[in-house]
């Protein structure tokens, strides 16, 4: 099947590598099992919950020429994550909410992200905070919406 989803996650993580202002960031291309204690993550196509349904994306389509190709739209889950050993739910908030500026930044400067016949932008997003054993972890999903000619 003919997509851009493969190509828009792996150009969103690419940004993720390459952007400075998430030097400390752990940045993952979908769930990861790991022992790593990273207290920042930003996950490119998982929302970041290990008991949901691991959803990385979804696409709708159209032929837009029988010939040359179809018109896709699409939307991209991406999570910005910020746990805490302490319960200062307003720092891991904020973090969260840093973090995410970063895709922001990203779609806002070129909306193509790099992509030829491509646009994309945040569409939505959805927080989550929790107080665990381990402490304060605020998630901030967004989706990554655009549309794109395959």
């Amino acid at each position: 099947m003919g997509s851009r989803v493969p190509e828009v996650i792996d150009r969103l993580v690419q940004l993720g590598e390459a952007d400075t202002g998430l030097k400390d960031v752990r940045i993952a291309d979908g769930p990861e099992v790991t022992a790593d204690a990273d207290m920042d993550w930003l996950i490119v196509g998982f929302d970041g919950d290990p008991n949901g349904d691991f959803q990385a994306a979804q696409s709708v389509g159209g032929w837009s020429d029988l010939r040359t190709g179809r018109d896709e739209q699409f939307r991209i889950t991406v999570a910005a994550i910020s746990q805490r050993g302490d319960t200062d739910v307003r720092a891991a908030r904020a973090r969260a909410y840093e973090i995410a500026a970063r895709v922001e930044a990203w779609t806002r400067t070129d909306p193509t992200l790099g992509l030829r016949s491509l646009e994309a932008g945040v569409e939505a997003t959805q927080l989550t905070q929790d107080q665990t054993q381990q402490g304060v972890q605020a998630v901030l999903l967004l989706t990554v919406a655009g549309s794109a000619f395959t």
